[in-house]
């Protein structure tokens, strides 16, 4: 079946007010509610809700009746997002990467883990981060360091993708690993390579657009949280992150390039984080914050 988004287009300020009431309106329900930029410099965004084509109907008449009053003008779009067979993509021509005692593969390269290898399972084009690109593979690294040297009870993985990320602290360190994505597919991928790497509890994987769910709250405060995105998406929220940090709680930020990382120290310093430590990886930066 298949997936729908209905979205509104509006300015900056208005996606994010209609992202707030559209987390109102929502709650708790399982739908991924997220802005997106379209056109920077005509301060074009939009506002989306995505659900399955059985839902759209009645979706539809709650968004324009949330909007009814803020934004009486509104034109509520719709897209047909394809169906993609994630599970049949493969890492066929990618070879396994190894990233500190990490090792990252597809399912045809088991043969190459060694005896003490951290092993993690990951089919290519299941959602982002198959640990072949920069920012996977700087996070990975930091990871085991930060893990292996900062006492972590918790952790969450912000835009976990294909949950790589939240499979690499647990096999670590067995510890809570919260997971979330705005994108329900990339859950559901999430979800089965998790089982698939063998953990069968100790990672919950939730739907939630950046920090408008509950689920924050229930698993947090987090001794170290794992954000790695884009660093204009990262810069904006750096308040609402740092407020859902434990005291003495690590942060590791990716998705940056390395011209951008100027940037996004400083909007972590303005809410008093200390810079420990970055990481360089293919023109990409992988940086560990700390709150003191």
């Amino acid at each position: 079946m298949s997936e729908i988004r209905l979205y509104v287009t509006s300015t900056e300020k208005g996606a994010a007010e209609i992202l707030d009431i559209l987390s109102e309106v929502f709650g708790e329900e399982d739908f991924a509610i997220a802005t997106t930029e379209v056109d920077e410099k005509r301060d074009i965004w939009e506002a989306s809700v995505y659900m399955m084509a059985e839902d759209e109907d009645m979706v539809r008449a709650r968004v324009a009746e949330g909007l009814r009053h803020a934004f009486p003008d509104a034109v509520i779009e719709r897209e047909v997002i394809p169906d993609v067979d994630w599970i049949a993509k493969s890492l066929e021509g990618l070879k396994p990467v190894r990233a500190g005692r990490f090792l990252v593969h597809g399912s045809h390269d088991r043969d190459k883990v060694r005896v003490n290898d951290l092993a993690i399972e990951i089919e290519a084009g299941q959602a982002f981060g198959t640990g072949h690109h920069g920012t996977t593979a700087g996070c990975l690294e930091m990871i085991e360091q930060v893990v292996r040297a900062r006492p972590v009870r918790n952790a969450l993985d912000l835009g976990t993708g294909s949950g790589v990320l939240a499979i690499a602290v647990h096999k670590l360190k067995p510890v809570p690993v919260l997971a979330t994505d705005i994108d329900p597919v990339a859950v559901r991928v999430a979800k089965e390579n998790v089982r698939s790497n063998g953990i069968a509890s100790g990672i919950s994987l939730e739907t939630a657009p950046g920090f408008h769910s509950p689920a924050f709250d229930r698993h947090g405060p987090f001794d170290l949280i794992i954000a790695n995105i884009l660093a204009r998406p990262l810069i904006k929220m750096a308040p609402q992150l740092v407020a859902h940090l434990a005291p003495g709680g690590s942060v590791i930020l990716s998705g940056i390039l390395a011209e951008q990382r100027w940037k996004v120290l400083a909007a972590y310093s303005g809410v008093r984080l200390s810079h420990i430590r970055t990481i360089w990886r293919n023109g990409w930066v992988t940086i560990h914050l700390r709150k003191d």
